[in-house]
């Protein structure tokens, strides 16, 4: 089996390409190894099964991010997943007719935006809702109810647009049933053949007799839902999940859109998020840091007594394994990583027997401050907090 090629590479664009440049190259791709182009040509059938399934994924912003991310292995049950893209030539010219128009050269396939008839499958719009969460509930995951504002199905035309929700419609007398309006122009390249969605019945083939008074035929009105959402645990600020059918609902009893969810992750008060580990800032007085304390360390799940050994130096990293946040969708966590600061008060707050103990410790030999060797080798604050033990 040949390797699979980068989604990019087979398009020709680089990784920031936009949407808009992605769809010229892919209709360029499709427009050169178009079946009625190249008639019998295996290779050439792949080329343009294997532009399909790019564009497939790199159109999609939730897929294109998986991808981004991943790789192929973000694509898992999806175009390019374990069972590879089985799309057949049909199914590509039905799910990407925007893209093809239903061209064709010559005699042509003719295909329209769905292989039944050439007839439209309306779809809903999508909708994209923001959603909230905690650290705890990143940790733990959560389980949402969100009330969504959408165009939801008539409930007295049972959505189809006719009054009373039976029968009510007829063949359209512009395409005559068939959902797509055809014209033929001659090119250099010979006779080129579009197909578009009937303006009329909008490529459904039908149009409605006795449209329903409650929502002007359209089958749908303005109306809210409440949806639940089950997040999984360890997601991250910016990833997103589809909730598929959650969207806008179509006219005339078509298909729901999807509902995008987009995780925003709220500011934790006193840890920081980097990766999957969380950090907690902790000051300790100059007393503990020479003999040596418990000190109580704020975590997901409460807190927990931690024990700072004596002659624990300012700017030390301490680790409590496991205490930080789980990767979505793989084993184990992070750790919880203590930045030890040792607080300096002002002189100025100091009473005068203050003063004097600490100008005793000043004369100590036993508190002299003792130079770091600059030739010995030492990590960076970064490596120490996210690299090295």
């Amino acid at each position: 089996m040949a390797e699979k090629r980068d989604y990019y590479e087979v398009l020709g664009v680089d990784k920031g390409a936009s949407k808009d440049d992605i769809k010229k190259a892919y209709r360029k791709m499709a427009m050169k190894y178009h079946p009625d182009r190249n008639p019998g040509d295996k290779e050439a059938e792949e080329k343009f099964k294997e532009a399909a399934e790019a564009y497939e994924v790199l159109s999609d912003d939730q897929k294109r991010q998986r991808y981004d991310q991943f790789g192929f292995a973000g694509m898992q049950g999806g175009a390019g997943g374990a069972g590879g893209f089985n799309m057949d030539i049909e199914d590509i010219f039905s799910n990407f007719g925007d893209i093809f128009g239903g061209f064709g050269f010559g005699g042509g396939f003719g295909r329209g935006a769905s292989s039944h008839g050439g007839r439209r499958v309306v779809k809903g719009s999508n909708l994209r809702v923001k959603v909230k969460l905690t650290l705890k509930e990143i940790a733990e995951g959560a389980e949402k109810k969100i009330k969504v504002k959408k165009y939801c199905a008539c409930s007295a035309c049972q959505g189809t647009g006719a009054e009373g929700g039976k029968g009510g419609t007829e063949t359209c007398p512009t395409c005559h049933g068939s959902g797509v309006i055809t014209q033929v122009r001659n090119t250099m390249l010979g006779q080129m053949r579009t197909q578009s969605p009937c303006p009329t019945c909008e490529g459904t083939g039908q149009v409605i007799k006795n449209k329903c008074r409650h929502c002007g035929g359209t089958g749908i009105v303005q109306g809210e839902e409440v949806i639940t959402i089950n997040i999984p645990a360890g997601v991250t600020d910016g990833m997103s999940m589809t909730v598929q059918g959650k969207g806008n609902a179509a006219k005339n009893g078509g298909i729901n859109g999807d509902l995008y969810v987009v995780f925003e992750e709220e500011p934790d008060p006193v840890l920081t998020r980097e990766d999957n580990n969380l950090v907690y800032k902790l000051n300790i007085s100059v007393p503990d840091a020479i003999l040596g304390t418990t000190a109580e360390i704020p975590t997901i799940s409460g807190k927990v007594k931690f024990k700072i050994e004596p002659g624990t130096q300012p700017g030390s990293i301490l680790r409590l394994k496991g205490k930080g946040l789980p990767t979505y969708g793989e084993y184990g966590k992070g750790d919880l990583l203590v930045l030890v600061n040792v607080w300096i008060p002002n002189s100025k707050n100091l009473s005068r027997s203050d003063i004097k103990i600490i100008e005793d410790m000043q004369k100590s030999e036993g508190f002299g401050a003792k130079q770091a060797d600059s030739t010995s080798k030492s990590s960076s604050i970064f490596d120490r907090l996210f690299g090295k033990d």
